[in-house]
């Protein structure tokens, strides 16, 4: 099976955080599956992290691309398409990432790992 990450599921799973649930972690330490990572998400964590609101330890680069290569995470890039979706989508979320890895998740028939139960309204297949 194949899934998408939202950013909070990435965080939480990659630093051991017990906020993740046992089926969102099983999901996504599941051999079998492949797990998706978002460039909305790495851009989101940029942001946050040069306005000092998440604290990544060392090098913000380096940190994304050993996790991405120790968790055999997909990079998934954001195409035009993706982002011209994100117009048709009710104004239920106004969180632009959030918006766009719901687009990626709707056009590339991904679940989507996350908690964030505003995303549930817009009839995303959810994991947690």
């Amino acid at each position: 099976m194949r899934y998408l990450l939202d950013t909070h599921a990435f965080l939480w799973f990659v630093l051991d955080d017990k906020r993740i649930s046992i089926e969102a972690k099983s999901k996504i330490e599941d051999s079998k599956n492949t797990i998706y990572f978002s460039a909305a998400s790495a851009w989101e964590m940029a942001i946050k992290t040069r306005l000092a609101r998440l604290k990544i330890i060392g090098d913000f680069e380096s940190f994304i691309i050993e996790q991405l290569s120790t968790n055999s995470f997909v990079p998934l890039s954001i195409t035009i398409s993706h982002s011209l979706y994100t117009e048709r989508l009710p104004q239920i979320h106004k969180d632009p990432f959030d918006r766009i890895i719901i687009a990626q998740s709707k056009l590339e028939d991904l679940p989507l790992i996350s908690k964030d139960k505003k995303i549930r309204k817009y009839k995303v297949t959810m994991v947690w």
